[in-house]
């Protein structure tokens, strides 16, 4: 079992919830977004972004791994700073458009 957190651009909300339920499906302990701005139309304040980029970066530091929700390979700004971030941190790293994810239906 491992703890694995989900990281990726917001607009893709499908993908995290496939990966999500894909990963507590084998075993995981899976920490995820708390809602999805861009998918959901939610405007945020610059102030807003820093706190949720910091909760963000906690998440990061409880994990073993991250996986990354990067749908036809895109990796936004937000996205490649986390990465690093994990990896400079000791983090495994992996992508979902690498993995063969076991469908949940």
């Amino acid at each position: 079992m491992k703890i694995i957190t989900l990281c990726g651009s917001t607009k893709f909300k499908e993908q995290f919830r496939e990966a999500e339920a894909a990963l507590a499906w084998e075993g995981n302990i899976v920490i995820s977004l708390g809602f999805f701005e861009q998918s959901e139309n939610i405007k945020l304040t610059n102030e807003h972004e820093m706190k949720l980029e910091a909760l963000h970066r906690k998440k990061i530091d409880m994990c073993d791994e991250i996986f990354v929700i990067d749908v036809h390979h895109y990796i936004g700004k937000s996205t490649a700073k986390e990465i690093d971030y994990a990896r400079r941190n000791g983090k495994g790293v992996r992508y979902y458009s690498e993995e063969k994810l076991i469908a949940i239906h």
